[in-house]
């Protein structure tokens, strides 16, 4: 199972196949449920403020907690290989839950068909990755690479060009490499803010640098992504 908070994260749980399972609602709140479709026969457990502060240990719940179930997960072949969209994304090491969900509120944006995470990587359906990317998670499909890095060529395998983003000055300018490669499909590989890629992965990719101006070595990763995506096009 796993937590959404707040109005716009459960309306994406009742579009998604996610099931809702549950809900913790603060008195003041309970109109909001109203204009919703809601599962016939949900539980929905009704609190005040003092309950819910003590039950969440936390207040940035906005007054709404949805309890959901999770679905069985695909392999990374399972998703790649009936896949028609033109851009993929894979992430190395990205375990901060703001920064994850943020990517995949931009890999919907900008048209990419799935993420792909190593072992490392947070979980997306972590609340505050559903949070982050105002629900994206629930829609746009991921799956886990394993073992890493060598499940990197299954991106290969179905037809992926895999390009990494580095901050690197001997990498080429992305949008060279987005002129070079248009009409390829493409993995774009992204790392954790601070050390950024592997060189196992690294040496595995095509590498593609944002240029910035002196004095800035780098964006944050959610950034980052976005630029690179939107070079890339994707399915939009």
């Amino acid at each position: 199972m796993f937590v959404v908070e707040g109005m716009l994260a459960l309306r994406a749980v009742l579009a998604s196949m996610y099931p809702l399972l549950s809900l913790l609602v603060l008195r003041r709140r309970l109109g909001a449920l109203d204009d919703l479709a809601l599962p016939a026969g949900l539980p929905v457990y009704v609190a005040d403020e003092d309950v819910m502060a003590a039950t969440t240990g936390y207040d940035v719940h906005r007054g709404l907690l949805g309890l959901a179930g999770r679905l069985p997960g695909a392999s990374a072949e399972e998703l790649l290989e009936p896949l028609a969209s033109r851009v993929v994304m894979v992430v190395e090491g990205v375990n901060d839950q703001e920064n994850l969900g943020a990517i995949f509120r931009n890999a919907a944006a900008f048209g990419a068909g799935a993420v792909l995470l190593d072992p490392t990587c947070s979980d997306p359906l972590y609340r505050r990755s559903v949070r982050v990317s105002l629900g994206h998670v629930l829609r746009v499909p991921f799956a886990r690479l394993s073992p890493w890095p060598a499940s990197l060529e299954l991106v290969r395998k179905w037809g992926f060009v895999p390009v990494a983003l580095t901050p690197s000055s001997q990498a080429e300018r992305i949008e060279v490499v987005s002129a070079e490669l248009q009409g390829s499909r493409v993995a774009l590989v992204v790392g954790a803010e601070g050390g950024g890629l592997s060189a196992p992965v690294l040496a595995m990719c095509r590498a593609g640098r944002i240029a910035m101006a002196g004095g800035v070595d780098s964006l944050n990763v959610a950034a980052a992504t976005a630029v690179a995506l939107h070079c890339f096009g994707g399915d939009r």
